[in-house]
C-alpha cells in the first residue's frame, strides 16, 4: 500500500522539490560571494524515466550552473532564483497535496472494513 509507484514518486518529487528550495535559498545568500556558482537540482526527467520503468524513486543531485558569470565570476541570477523558487513552491504544495489525497483514501478504506 505504501510502496505503490504513486507513493513512491511523490515522496522522491518531495524531498527532491526540499533539496531545489535549499539551494535556491543557498544561492540567493551567496549572491555578492565573488566566484560562487549557483547550484542547480534537475530531477524532473529522471523522475519520469524512474515512474515510466515502475519504481518511482530517484534521489536528486546538486550540479554546477553553466550559465555565465558576471565581473565577480559569481552567475547567481536573483530574478532567475526568485521565479525558480515560486514554481518550486507551487510544486512543492501540489505534490504534498497529491499525497494528502493518498493517505485520505487510506484512511476512508481502513473505516469502512
Amino acid at each position: 500500500m505504501f510502496d505503490s509507484v504513486a507513493t513512491s514518486a511523490i515522496s522522491s518529487a518531495l524531498d527532491s522539490l526540499a533539496l531545489r528550495q535549499r539551494v535556491i535559498a543557498n544561492n540567493i545568500a551567496n549572491i555578492s560571494t565573488p566566484d560562487f556558482h549557483a547550484g542547480k537540482v534537475q530531477f524532473e526527467d529522471t523522475l519520469a524515466a524512474a515512474v515510466k520503468d515502475g519504481s518511482g524513486d530517484v534521489t536528486a543531485t546538486v550540479a554546477s550552473s553553466l550559465e555565465p558569470t558576471r565581473l565577480d565570476g559569481n552567475n547567481v541570477n536573483l530574478d532567475e532564483e526568485t521565479l525558480l523558487n515560486v514554481d518550486t513552491n507551487l510544486r512543492y504544495q501540489l505534490a504534498t497535496q497529491a499525497m494528502d489525497g493518498k493517505f485520505s483514501t487510506m484512511r476512508i478504506a481502513l473505516r469502512t472494513n
